[in-house]
């Protein structure tokens, strides 16, 4: 994947960030928005990741980490602890992402969230075409993949949101370059899409 879709949520993320502000940042990967925040907003910042690999990567830069399951991760803290927690492309690799939602917005008074849009019209497309999911380099794995991978569409999102009676502050529509912000049919048209969420 280039760096541009890599790091394309890492400019709307940062403006919602407040100077100073206590941010968790579930499945943070090697730090690198983390390490980002803490250069441009002065943020007290905490990541949480289950690869080891990723967890000693934080550390060369000198990012806070903790190694393990988030879930657990989160429950060791009291109610409104964060400021704001970030899950950017995780929600669609965990087990029960409903739970850490929850929980997030349990420990923080605001939660990012970030994920591609898997009704994307070329999933859509594909899928009616050949009959299969499609597998690029944004899906690279197949079916059979033992890892946990729950796509999720925008549609499917909202309509979460709306059930859970969670409050959508703000929300940015990519399209299929994850570059140019659209306003027209994202359910359909938008290829990335960042929620700003609170209880």
């Amino acid at each position: 994947m280039d760096r541009d879709k890599r790091t394309v949520d890492m400019r709307t993320i940062t403006e919602w960030v407040e100077p100073g502000s206590r941010v968790l940042d579930l499945g943070c990967g090697r730090g690198v928005l983390l390490d980002y925040l803490n250069r441009q907003k002065n943020v007290f910042g905490v990541g949480v990741d289950s690869s080891l690999e990723k967890v000693q990567a934080c550390v060369k830069k000198k990012v806070t980490v903790y190694h393990g399951e988030m879930l657990q991760m989160m429950k060791q803290f009291p109610d409104n602890y964060f400021d704001r927690v970030i899950c950017s492309r995780t929600v669609q690799e965990i087990p029960d992402p409903g739970a850490v939602v929850g929980e997030a917005l349990r420990i923080a008074r605001n939660l990012t969230v970030g994920f591609v849009n898997y009704g994307f019209w070329k999933n859509r497309f594909h899928f009616l075409w050949t009959g299969h999911r499609i597998q690029n380099e944004v899906f690279p794995v197949e079916w059979i993949e033992s890892r946990p991978s729950n796509p999720v569409s925008v549609a499917e999102f909202e309509a979460f949101c709306e059930k859970k009676g969670i409050t959508v502050k703000q929300r940015v529509y990519l399209g299929g370059d994850w570059q140019k912000e659209i306003r027209v049919l994202p359910a359909l048209r938008c290829g990335y899409a960042v929620f700003d969420l609170a209880r």
